[in-house]
């Protein structure tokens, strides 16, 4: 009689494959301090982070990214300026793609033409051997616009949630993302800026021309151009020449001789244009964002002649905000 027993083999095997996955990060913009009547854009950079994991058979995969960035809770006015705001004021900025800040960094989910740049990393296996996967880091280029004068002070900020950052994600040879489809993934970030108080200045000198005997008034006018940022509050103060005089008592000279004449506020030379030195002679004023022109009343009054020859002063213009 034989009898015999079979033996139960068993062999378990991990799974060749599975479902890629991704996580995505993107540092926050900061721009810092935006001189905005300077006229010039401020340029910095942030980073995307992508970090993706698959199987065995997904070992020399094609995984494209399209990393959507929509317009953020400041909103966009078009394709050309995404916007930051404080409070309901806007602050134009964007972001790009490229190094030359010329290709608008877009989303398939928005109503711009402008979409996403196209990622593509190859999976493959990582370094220890126990994972596959691929990373990459790409540079997010951002442009807080020029020529915005008329913005308003103070800290400025969008936020871009998980809505506004659709990063879709699958195996793909598409070179661009004009219609992504695939995973989804988000990557939450801020962008941030701040508008100081700041005031720019500019005069027109104040020419009395050529005269002969000084025995009548002899009116010129200069002017002050202040430029300051909306609601941004000034005081422009003339000091007393050369000769540290009052107001109507400057004096412009050739050598020890002078010729007195005086600077003031109003068409009809009445009220002197000083500095604190003087108790109500300077010129208050608030900021727009636009020039504001301010003319200077100069006039020589009648006055023993000196003898010929160019007569000069240097006053010194103060413009405190």
């Amino acid at each position: 009689m034989f009898r015999s027993i079979a033996f139960l083999l068993f062999l378990l095997l991990p799974s060749l494959a599975f479902a890629q996955s991704c996580s995505f990060s993107v540092a926050n913009v900061n721009f810092g301090a935006v001189d905005t009547l300077s006229n010039n854009p401020v340029n910095t950079t942030s980073t995307l982070t992508a970090s993706c994991t698959g199987g065995l058979l997904d070992i020399g995969k094609r995984l494209l990214i399209c990393p959507n960035m929509g317009t953020g809770s400041g909103g966009a006015t078009s394709a050309v300026a995404r916007q930051m705001l404080n409070g309901t004021n806007p602050l134009n900025y964007q972001l790009y793609s490229d190094t030359g800040y010329s290709v608008v960094w877009g989303s398939s989910t928005w109503s711009y033409p402008s979409r996403a740049p196209a990622y593509a990393l190859t999976m493959a296996l990582l370094s220890g051997g126990s994972l596959i996967g691929a990373s990459g880091s790409f540079t997010v280029y951002a442009s807080a616009l020029g020529n915005q004068p008329t913005a308003a002070t103070g800290a400025f900020t969008s936020s871009f949630s998980a809505a506004d950052t659709a990063f879709i994600y699958s195996y793909s040879s598409a070179t661009t993302c004009a219609a992504p489809s695939g995973t989804l993934g988000s990557a939450p970030f801020t962008v941030n800026a701040s508008v100081a108080a700041n005031c720019l200045i500019n005069i027109q000198n104040i020419d009395f021309g050529t005269q002969g005997v000084l025995r009548a008034n002899v009116d010129a006018t200069g002017s002050v151009t202040a430029t300051c940022t909306p609601g941004t509050t000034y005081t422009i103060s003339l000091n007393g020449g050369t000769a540290n005089a009052a107001p109507t008592a400057r004096k412009m000279a050739k050598g020890a001789e002078t010729v007195t004449y005086g600077l003031y506020k109003d068409l009809n030379r009445l009220q002197p244009w000083g500095d604190a030195s003087t108790p109500g002679s300077t010129v208050a004023g608030t900021g727009n964002g636009t020039a504001q022109l301010l003319t200077v009343y100069g006039r020589v009054p009648p006055q023993t002649t000196p003898s010929p020859g160019v007569y000069t002063d240097t006053v010194v213009v103060t413009l405190t905000y």
